[in-house]
């Protein structure tokens, strides 16, 4: 069983900076006129952004719009739910969960590497309702700590990097030069 690095304590919690891009191919549920959508961002019920309105984007919504959410070391997804406004207030027209491991993915990612991302969304009842499209950066707060567990055997290999590329043995330096 690997041995894991600790999690960041709270204080030194990251932030994620989420460019909602827009969404394609939205179907609208009934009582909906396909106008007047944005997009609600969130790690849990507590910690949610939303966009400005798109009142024109019909099945094709844009915002461009970047919000910044708080990123605790415990989050392992992120909600993203399109909405309208009604009438009769919002409803919800299609969501998606997004795992932070797409982004973070337990490589050493340096804080501040921009990730465009598409996922599917889906509707209340299961059924697929378009694609959002996002771009997603990490914010470091103490960008030489690690955000997630890394296995201590996986670190091993970056002790070899050196300026961003591995070092070699003196062996394979002189294969490659020529000596």
């Amino acid at each position: 069983m690997p041995v894991l690095v600790p999690l960041l304590p709270m204080e030194y919690a990251a932030s994620l900076e989420v460019n909602v891009i827009s969404a394609e191919s939205l179907r609208f549920p009934t009582g909906t006129i396909g106008r007047n959508m944005f997009v609600v961002v969130g790690t849990d019920s507590c910690d949610r952004r939303a966009t400005a309105v798109d009142q024109h984007g019909g099945a094709y919504p844009s915002w461009n719009e970047k919000l910044t959410v708080p990123f605790p070391p415990q989050v392992r997804s992120i909600e993203v739910d399109v909405r309208c406004k009604t009438a009769r207030g919002e409803k919800s027209v299609c969501r998606s969960t997004i795992a932070v491991s797409d982004f973070i993915g337990g490589y050493d990612i340096p804080c501040g590497y921009l990730h465009f991302l598409s996922y599917r969304l889906h509707d209340k009842e299961g059924k697929r309702n378009g694609i959002i499209n996002l771009a997603v950066k990490v914010l470091c707060l103490r960008p030489s700590a690690p955000l997630f567990p890394v296995p201590a055997a996986g670190l091993k290999h970056l002790e070899s990097y050196k300026h961003g590329s591995p070092s070699r043995n003196d062996d394979t330096n002189r294969r490659l030069s020529g000596r």
